[in-house]
């Protein structure tokens, strides 16, 4: 059985980030053989990763990486369960990494991405995700991603709480003027800002807009100020207040959140015409952290008192 050194457990941590009663069990088992500790180590992480698969992961970051020509974007949600793993450096990294190798190698869905290549390893994603779960003893779950190429702005808000990605159709002038770059910011703050289900009116899907009228001709009905009122009229109110679902719920047909006295569309409209070109957004997409996912109740008074129990 070969000698365990303090140093040779301190250089297994270096190179892991596991804990120091796991580095010196992994050398032990290994007789010594760095390599071999690594790779118990890592055959331990696939049984971690397994017993934490069912643990509620909600938590975690939105992230955004657009590759050096400036010409395609990839945002990721990476689920954990901690909103503390967010502020982990190992795992803020492991996330950029992640996003640099969609960019490399364009999957197409999460099941695809996961057998990709991390990087310049030998390991494949999936690998890497219950690798990192093991290190950092949560469950993580890589839950959605996207590529958009051509003219994008990104943004990210809260640290990984909102990401935007807009993308722009533009000419020449519009696109090389100095102040496109903040134009843009500026739509994926609005996006950032304001709920947005749709780009504009074109893009609602009919069945959506039957239903709200559906809805809206209820609540008329439903006031008895309508009673008398004969259908046709009812029928133009409705019409009247589907104005507001477009306003409310459409990105180009939204207030400008920097000047409510235009709508989105009009401010790029005059900024077009001010650069001497032609804009158009051609597109978004928004991911929002944890949303529709179950969220994780601690009950912290019970975690400390079954600590002080032991």
């Amino acid at each position: 059985m070969a000698a365990i050194t303090a140093k040779m457990v301190a250089d297994l941590r270096t190179k892991t980030g596991c804990g120091m009663m796991e580095c010196k069990k992994a050398l032990t088992e290994a007789n010594g053989d760095f390599d071999e500790a690594i790779k118990v180590l890592r055959e331990k992480g696939l049984s971690v990763a397994a017993k934490k698969a069912d643990r509620i992961a909600a938590e975690g970051v939105v992230d955004i990486l657009v590759n050096d020509e400036g010409t395609s974007a990839a945002m990721i949600e990476v689920n954990a369960e901690t909103d503390f793993v967010a502020k982990n450096a190992t795992f803020l990294e492991f996330v950029q990494n992640i996003l640099k190798t969609i960019l490399k190698t364009r999957p197409a869905t999460v099941e695809e991405l996961l057998t990709k290549q991390y990087l310049d390893t030998d390991m494949t994603v999936e690998a890497k995700l219950k690798d990192m779960i093991f290190t950092i003893g949560e469950n993580m779950n890589i839950r959605r991603f996207v590529i958009v190429d051509g003219l994008v702005s990104t943004y990210i808000h809260g640290k990984g709480t909102t990401g935007v990605i807009i993308n722009f159709e533009a000419d020449d002038n519009a696109k090389n003027n100095e102040g496109f770059a903040q134009f843009a910011k500026n739509i994926a703050l609005q996006v950032a800002a304001v709920p947005v289900l749709y780009l504009n009116k074109e893009s609602v899907p009919e069945k959506d807009i039957e239903e709200e009228k559906a809805i809206i001709l209820a609540q008329l009905n439903n006031d008895p100020k309508n009673a008398s009122k004969p259908a046709q009229i009812l029928e133009k109110m409705v019409v009247g207040k589907l104005g507001k679902f477009y306003e409310k719920n459409c990105l180009l047909e939204q207030a400008y959140v920097k000047d409510d006295k235009m709508s989105v569309g009009a401010y790029v409209n005059a900024t077009a015409k001010e650069f001497g070109g032609s804009i158009k957004v051609a597109g978004y997409c928004v991911f929002e952290k944890g949303e529709g996912l179950q969220k994780r109740e601690d009950d912290f008074a019970a975690e400390i008192e079954k600590m002080v129990k032991g």
